[in-house]
């Protein structure tokens, strides 16, 4: 009888990928800016009382993009993991792009109705 070795998994995670702590200190970086958008959310239901219903509009948008964050993150990683690990990396800015104009529009938003507070 010859010794064989195992074949070895295919890997199908970023984890899988890399076993450094770049995967972890990604998605902790989506986690936490996950977490500032339902606190911006919670911040803006707390405004609905002075400003009245239209102002339910923002946390009901930073709470969609954090929902979305949320659920696409694996996806998201994954891809960019196996797409370094390819030498294939497919550089895709519209997420990062459309966060940053949520967050100057919510901004902008927070500021306007501060300075035109009743």
């Amino acid at each position: 009888m010859t010794w064989r070795p195992r074949p070895q998994p295919r890997a199908t995670t970023a984890a899988d990928l890399d076993r450094g702590l770049q995967p972890e200190r990604t998605t902790l970086g989506w986690s936490r800016t996950s977490l500032a958008l339902v606190t911006v959310s919670a911040i803006f239901l707390r405004w609905a009382p002075h400003y009245g219903l239209a102002v339910l509009a923002l946390p009901a948008l930073t709470l969609v993009c954090a929902l979305t964050i949320s659920v696409t993150h694996n996806r998201r990683i994954n891809t960019s993991v196996r797409g370094i690990h390819s030498d294939a990396l497919e550089v895709r800015p519209g997420e990062l792009l459309a966060l940053v104009a949520l967050l100057l529009a919510v901004g902008g938003a927070g500021l306007v109705l501060v300075l035109l507070a009743p």
